[in-house]
């Protein structure tokens, strides 16, 4: 592999900032445009520019796939157990005024644990598959 001084010293400075960003993306998505979809595509776009400029065996090092799987499957269990508190606190599937004592705040919690589910769940996938396709490029 040649050297790429610069793109380097370029991604080591952008791949936080990157992540800042899907962090922002996920926990401001109940406020503004933005959510858990979003910001699962931005985060694994960190890990992918990573992968593009170290090589696809040092982001496999980083992020094993069985770690990515883990996260998948959390993901939709956080989902999915979201709606599940809520029926369990007298409310429908997904009710998120169920969550606390005020419906207003029951709201909040329940998207942010929904959108932190989606979040965690997208990454996870688009990671596993663009690991799953850059495999089969390389050559043996």
């Amino acid at each position: 592999m040649q050297d790429k001084l610069i793109l380097r010293v370029v991604a080591k400075w952008l791949i936080p900032v990157i992540i800042l960003f899907a962090f922002y993306v996920q926990f401001h998505g109940d406020y503004s445009p933005g959510g858990g979809f979003q910001a699962g595509v931005i985060f694994s776009s960190a890990f992918l520019l990573y992968s593009l400029v170290y090589g696809l065996e040092s982001a496999i090092k980083v992020l094993p796939d069985h770690w990515l799987k883990v996260a998948a499957c959390f993901g939709v269990l956080l989902y999915a157990g979201v709606g599940v508190v809520a029926m369990l606190m007298g409310g429908n599937f997904l009710d998120y005024s169920a969550l606390a004592s005020e419906p207003v705040a029951g709201q909040h919690i329940g998207i942010i644990l929904i959108e932190l589910g989606v979040g965690i769940t997208v990454g996870s996938v688009m990671l596993l598959i663009f690991f799953t396709f850059a495999r089969r490029v390389l050559p043996k």
